[in-house]
């Protein structure tokens, strides 16, 4: 993939802003913002803004790139641990530390071969850049891995987010394709987990006391690639359902989502998965798509620039090639826009001025661009 920058310029996409009862949108209207391609990446997976307003971006086979939005400058961050990038494998989601001014932390995950198999792992490492511009991960550590490894190459999850008060981290480990792991209690698969900044499994999870793995928060997940929190608090996390199954949940301690068995989807195989019902033991999603979006990354946009989209999720589509809006009202959610993007969406980020920064996914034909997003007009 070509890394040089590309000539910031308009895509002329056909989609439309207002809000309806089913979240689809009119191709006869406009979009509601304006499009421009800032560069090109290699598969492309995550990104998060450092204060100064460059960005770390992560690429599927294992690169960290510092890159400079304002002149398109890309340098290659060394100390990245060995990356088993095999099919849904990757260098996946990077963010900073609460306190990144001062301690300069980058929290990153990343797919890895070990004992047993394949699985994900979370690292820290410290931000230095010399005064030649050469950059590394110090001391890179890694902090938790998800038990156990098992053979394959897909469902690795790895997002992260950290509680509103700084304390804690979140991390979210997918099933693996093996289905009962995700109601396993020894197991961290198919899990949404509460570590402390260290890795260590915090104190207080809502699941220990019954013979759960300490580090679980909920259970019962399939793939689950978006979790963010909301200004009041309440942590939501979207993830990819089996067919016909993709979902929107808000997550609450120690409730299990229900799968391999309870989903709005079946099996790919066609086997039926029995839906959620009430009574059922489980907690149903807030949403799910069929068809389905395939969605990725997931933002709550707190911004001023888009000030009509406050206190909405954004979410990445893959199958869809969308960029998916969801509306929230307390602890319910409705589909919003779904706008068509002509390319795979595999991450959306909020920018320090409030700007939408999508990076494409670099496969199936995508070409992994980043783009912003800023209001039409």
């Amino acid at each position: 993939m070509n890394r040089a920058l590309i000539t910031t310029l308009p895509l002329i996409l056909i989609a439309c802003s207002s809000d309806n009862a089913t979240g689809q949108n009119s191709a006869e209207a406009s979009l509601p913002f304006k499009t421009s391609i800032v560069a090109d990446f290699d598969s492309p997976w995550a990104m998060t803004f450092l204060p100064d307003g460059r960005a770390l971006i992560t690429e599927k086979t294992g690169e960290m790139i510092l890159f400079d939005p304002k002149n398109g400058t890309k340098i290659p961050i060394g100390g990245i641990p060995k990356v088993d990038s095999a099919g849904q494998g990757a260098l996946m989601d990077v963010v900073l530390h609460p306190q990144f001014a001062q301690n300069k932390t980058v929290y990153f995950s990343f797919s890895e071969r070990g004992a047993g198999g394949k699985g994900v792992a979370l690292a820290t490492g410290i931000f230095n850049q010399a005064s030649d511009g050469a950059t590394t991960l110090d001391d890179v550590q890694t902090i938790f891995r998800a038990t156990p490894y098992v053979d394959g190459d897909g469902h690795y999850s790895g997002r992260i987010a950290f509680s509103p008060d700084g304390r804690h981290l979140f991390f979210t480990n997918g099933e693996r394709q093996k289905f009962d792991p995700a109601q396993d209690p020894k197991a961290t698969l198919g899990k949404l987990l509460r570590l402390n900044l260290d890795g260590t499994p915090a104190a207080g999870n809502p699941l220990t006391a019954k013979g759960f793995h300490p580090a679980v928060w909920s259970y019962g997940h399939r793939n689950l690639l978006g979790i963010a929190f909301d200004k009041d608090g309440r942590l939501w996390e979207q993830e990819m359902g089996p067919k016909g199954g993709d979902e929107v949940n808000l997550i609450k301690p120690g409730l299990n989502y229900g799968y391999p068995k309870a989903s709005n989807g079946d099996h790919y195989d066609g086997a039926p998965i029995p839906d959620h019902s009430p009574h059922d033991g489980f907690e149903a999603p807030k949403l799910s798509w069929n068809p389905v979006i395939s969605p990725t990354g997931l933002l709550y946009y707190s911004g001023d620039l888009f000030p009509q989209w406050k206190n909405s999720l954004f979410i990445g589509g893959l199958s869809s090639k969308a960029l998916v809006r969801v509306r929230l009202d307390g602890e319910n959610a409705s589909k919003a826009d779904q706008w068509d993007m002509g390319a795979r969406i595999r991450e959306v980020e909020q920018g320090p001025d409030g700007a939408l920064w999508l990076l494409e996914d670099g496969g199936r034909g995508s070409q992994g661009r980043l783009l912003k997003l800023t209001p039409a007009g």
